[in-house]
Parts: C-alpha cells; structure tokens; sequence
C-alpha cells in the first residue's frame, strides 16, 4: 500500500525553523490515502502500479500548500495462498512537496517502504486482510522539516471490505511506531500514530460515486526537550468521491475537507485521485475483487 507522511501538518516545520514555532509531526502514512481502496481484498494475480496523487491546502497562518505523488507504487499478487490468504506484496517511495507561504518551498524523497500482504474471501461478500511494513531511513532536504525521517519504522495495517452488489464498504486501520528524540533535531523522532481510511461508495455500470472519510491520531509526545512541548495531533475529515472504470484503466476522483483537528495549525481541504494501472495480470479478475 502507500505510505506518504502526514504533509500538512508536518509542512508547518518549515515555518517553526524560521518563527522558533514548536514543530509538528504526525502520522509517517498520509491519512485518508486509502480510502476509495478495497484494501481487505486480493488483487488477481499480477504486477500493478498504483498512482495516487494529491494536493492540499491547509488555511494556516502561514497558509500552507501540500502535494504529493508516489512515482511507483508497485503492487505484486503473487501466486500463492498462506494459511488461506492471499500473498502479495509492494513497494511505494512517495515523494512530497511543501510550500509554505511568504517562508519556502522543499521537495524531495520520504521514507520508501517495503510491505507483505495477506487478504482472505471471508465469503458472503466480505473480506479481510493483514499487511506489515518497514519504512526505510532517509535524510535529504525534508528530513530537517520532519518529513522524512532519519530512522527505520514499523507500520500494521488490519482492513476489512464488503464487496457485492456494486458496495465497496471498506474500513482500514493503520498503526505506525516513531521514536524519542531532540527538538532540535527533526529528523531524529517521530510519533506513534494510528489512522483510520474509511470508504462508503456504490458502482452504477461504470460509474462509482460515494462518500469517504478519515482520521489519525498521534499516541505519545516524541521529545520532552527544547523550549516549546510538543502538541499532541488528532483531525478528521469529509469528502466524496467520483470514479470511472475504463476497462484496463479505473480512475477515481476524491475531494476531503477536515472537519474537526486538534494542532493541525488549520482546517486542510485536499484533493486526491487514485489512478490503478495493470501491467501484468494472469487472468480476468473475478466477478468479487478488490477495487484498487
């Protein structure tokens, strides 16, 4: 799956570095970048790539611009079954891009992961999956803004979709470790968070149209040290969602708005758009199968 960092209110760094402003870290997992993903289901087998890029602004002061892109989210449904799931796995290296009014601009590589999967047919339309994921360390221009960070780190995934009748009824939850470390030192640390991807939507023909929601919530303080606290971060968002499947190419359009945060620094409104290309797939999918 794709793991991006929680950019906007990690984006607020830039402008700390410059005001002495406490610092913002968040969730390493972009929340809401699951939702419209049946992501407790298998994929038939085959190689994938996923795009799933996006845009925000948080109304901030400084206002703050957030995109996104992972350049190659590769998806691989092997052919194997363990312990009756599906196995498959992925790699994704996202790449952010914050701006931060009237302060500056940084882009460049967040921490790349490596995931494995298993997805179970629970039956009667339901589904449920596990993945377990390592984020690797990286240090370039975003590491002193907290947005990539200089250390290895864990993230659980538990998803459950119901899929019939043209119902993607999907509800992920993801949970991510960080690590103690120095105010001063943005990329030394980071939060334990957990986020929570949820999707609502209904196929006519080929036409898909629902609602999605999400939120994430960091569970500890990272550093204890400097001359402000750090402030514990909680958000959740609205939106819907419209898609289209083209037959060898399904694109869905998403628009969220924050609703309710907690030392987000504002209310963010993004948009989104998960574009699923297959490469390789050895046979039709099935008449049930995940919607990624």
């Amino acid at each position: 799956m794709v793991f991006n960092k929680t950019l906007t209110a990690v984006a607020l760094c830039a402008a700390a570095l410059c005001a002495a402003n406490p610092a913002h870290a968040g969730s390493e997992l972009l929340p809401g970048i699951t939702t419209g993903i049946a992501l407790g289901a298998p994929l038939p087998q085959g190689v994938f790539v996923i795009q799933l890029p996006s845009y925000g602004y948080t109304a901030a002061n400084p206002g703050v611009n957030v995109g996104a892109i992972v350049p190659a989210w590769v998806v691989w449904s092997t052919p194997w079954d363990i312990l009756g799931g599906h196995l498959m796995f992925d790699f994704a290296s996202p790449m952010p891009n914050v701006a931060v009014h009237g302060v500056g601009s940084w882009g460049g590589f967040a921490n790349p992961i490596l995931d494995a999967q298993l997805k179970w047919n629970l039956g009667g339309g339901w589904f449920g999956g596990v993945q377990a994921g390592v984020y690797f360390p990286v240090k370039d221009d975003l590491t002193p803004l907290g947005l990539a960070r200089n250390f290895a780190s864990f993230q659980g995934v538990g998803a459950v979709s119901y899929l019939a009748d043209g119902y993607n009824l999907s509800a992920t939850l993801l949970y991510g470790t960080g690590q103690k470390g120095s105010w001063a030192n943005q990329g030394s640390w980071g939060v334990n968070w957990i986020n929570l991807d949820l999707t609502a939507t209904k196929k006519f023909g080929k036409i898909e149209a629902g609602a999605v929601a999400y939120g994430s919530w960091d569970l500890d303080t990272p550093y204890t040290d400097g001359p402000t606290p750090y402030g514990k971060q909680s958000q959740f968002a609205l939106g819907g969602l419209l898609g289209y499947d083209f037959g060898g190419v399904n694109i869905a359009l998403k628009l969220t708005r924050t609703v309710q945060q907690v030392n987000y620094g504002g209310y963010e409104t993004r948009g989104w758009a998960n574009i699923i290309l297959p490469i390789w797939v050895a046979q039709a999918p099935a008449a049930v199968a995940a919607k990624y």
